[in-house]
Parts: structure tokens; C-alpha cells; sequence
């Protein structure tokens, strides 16, 4: 079975999987979406001028190709919702909590530049509250870069994290954002990152994800519980589509869902280069060792956008 005609099957099968959606926007009716978060979303936008908001080009992502955001506002965009991506690669949610690997906006840096050039709603960003969905894909980077720490404890740090993304949240509804949609941190314990480490490593890192899954959830449950007039907030549980592609990886059509190509590394030229011995690009499930292709995305936003349309 290929991709392709894998998705139709793998969206039915993954619909009574996810929490459910809450409120009326659905994402026909979505006329804008703002996205933060990391690498797994970023696509190069710069906000940092007044001159507006700037797309990379070509957009820069990680995927070796479009991401699950592009896809959304592409391929499986019906309304020609604007997409305004403000997620920057190597993202934590707050650097004073867990420094970045190099000088990187955070989320907290993501939404206070938010604040200045997008609430406003300038020209070409006039959103309004009933047809803007914000969506937040965070905290794969706060669970990798403070696993090795010793000197803390992870379900408290946890807590921390999740406690400022609820302020950041906060703001985001003071501006005026009544919808939202939440991905949780995905199986990253069967990255080749991981994977590569033993499975010793594995074990360790896998009850961390879970636990910052756990403790996202609860967060979101109590902004919702907590602001009465929100309209949609949504969970995605990543788990599902990426569990489910990794376990058949080989009936879908992945050559190797466990491993990377050294050669492809930071990217190729095409989606579908080749380097010998490697097999194409395009059949790996992992660009390198944390970030899924582009075929994973696809699959990904399909996904969503089912979700977002039920």
C-alpha cells in the first residue's frame, strides 16, 4: 500500500483517537492560523520588522520538504486559510527554563512578537477571534535538552514548563484568540536519536514523554475549564499516526523507519535524491535523527485537517 493511498484509511482509523474537538470553529470556516512552536513546524516566517510579515524563500524546514503546517494550508486547505508560522527551529518554551542549544526565539519570545506586529491585525493579518485557530506544537526540544540534568526533578520541571505555557496562553486570549490546537510530543523515543542509544536510553526517555504529555493535557484542560468562552480546543495525540506508521512501516512503504542516511543528513537537493548505497530520500521515515520527512507530514496534517473538519 502506498502513502497516498494510505491516507484516506489511516484518517478514519485515527478519528475516535484524538480528544475531542470542543466549540464551532471548524476548519472550513478558518480564516487564519497562527502557529508556534519548533523545528517539527517552523518554515523560516520572520516577524522581527515592521515591514510585515516575511515568508522564507524557499521555506526553511526540516521535513526535507513541506511541512504538516504547509500541507494544512496547502494541500488540504479548502478555504485558502492564511498561514501565519511563527515557530523557530531549536525552540523551548521558555529559555530561562530550558536554554536553547544556541540563541533561538522561545515560545514566550514567539508570542511576545505576536504581540507587537500581529494582535494589532495590520494589513494583511486582520484576524478576527471567531475565525482564527492558534495552534501549538511544543516541548520536544524542553524534554531532550534537560534529559540528561541531574539535579532537577523532571515531572517538577515539567510542571514549570506547562505552568508558562499557560501564561503565554493567557496572552494569546487576552489578544483575543478564543481557538486553539494543541499536538502532543510525539514518540521521539523511537527516533534513531534515541534508538542509536540503546535501550536503556529508550527506557528512560520514553515515561519523560509521557509524563510531559500527561502534564500538557492537564494544563490545557484547566485553561479550558477556566476561560468559559473559548470556542474550539483541540488535543491531537501525534502518538497514533507516528505509532501506527512506524509499526507498519514496511506495509506503507518505508524502506527504513529505524535509521537515517548519513548522506542526507541536513537535506537534499530533491525530495526524491538518491545517494548510493542509500535508498531515495523519500522511502526513509527519518530525515536525521529526530525529524520526520515530508511523507510523515503529509500524512500528519491529513490527519488534522480530518479532525479539524469533524
Amino acid at each position: 500500500m502506498s502513502l497516498t493511498s494510505f491516507l484516506p484509511v489511516f484518517a478514519t482509523l485515527l478519528l475516535g483517537l484524538f480528544f475531542p474537538v470542543n466549540g464551532k470553529l471548524a476548519w472550513r470556516d478558518t480564516k487564519f492560523l497562527f502557529v508556534f512552536g519548533d523545528s517539527y513546524s517552523a518554515m523560516g516566517f520572520n516577524t522581527s520588522t515592521t515591514a510585515g510579515f516575511i515568508q522564507a524563500t524557499p521555506p526553511v524546514t526540516s521535513s526535507n520538504g513541506p511541512n504538516w503546517v504547509q500541507f494544512l494550508g496547502g494541500t488540504y486547505n479548502i478555504t485558502e486559510t492564511q498561514i501565519l508560522n511563527l515557530a523557530v527551529a531549536g525552540a523551548t518554551t521558555d529559555a530561562a527554563i530550558v536554554p536553547p542549544k544556541k540563541e533561538v526565539m522561545s515560545l514566550v519570545d514567539q508570542v511576545s512578537q505576536f504581540s507587537q506586529f500581529m494582535a494589532p491585525r495590520p494589513s494583511g493579518a486582520q484576524w478576527e477571534s471567531s475565525n482564527t485557530l492558534f495552534a501549538v506544537w511544543i516541548g520536544i526540544n524542553d524534554i531532550d535538552f534537560s534529559f540528561s540534568w541531574t539535579n532537577v526533578s523532571h515531572p517538577q520541571l515539567y510542571t514549570n514548563i506547562t505552568n508558562r505555557l499557560l501564561t503565554q496562553l493567557d496572552v494569546l486570549y487576552n489578544s483575543g484568540a478564543r481557538s486553539f490546537m494543541f499536538l502532543t510530543v510525539p514518540p521521539i523515543d523511537r527516533a534513531p536519536l534515541w534508538t542509536q542509544q540503546g535501550p536503556k536510553m529508550v527506557t528512560q526517555i520514553r515515561p519523560l514523554i509521557a509524563d510531559y504529555n500527561r502534564q500538557l493535557i492537564g494544563a490545557v484542560t484547566h485553561f479550558e475549564k477556566s476561560h468559559v468562552d473559548l470556542d474550539t480546543v483541540t488535543i491531537f495525540d501525534t502518538h497514533p499516526i507516528f505509532n501506527t506508521l512506524l509499526d507498519n512501516a514496511q506495509t506503507i512503504g518505508f524502506v527504513n523507519s529505524t535509521g537515517f542516511c548519513l548522506p542526507y543528513l541536513n537535506g537534499t537537493p530533491e525530495r526524491t535524491t538518491q545517494i548510493d548505497p542509500c535508498a531515495p530520500v523519500s522511502s526513509y521515515f527519518w530525515l536525521n535523527t529526530l525529524h520526520p520527512l515530508f511523507t510523515v507530514h503529509n500524512i500528519l496534517a491529513h490527519a488534522i485537517s480530518t479532525v479539524l473538519s469533524a
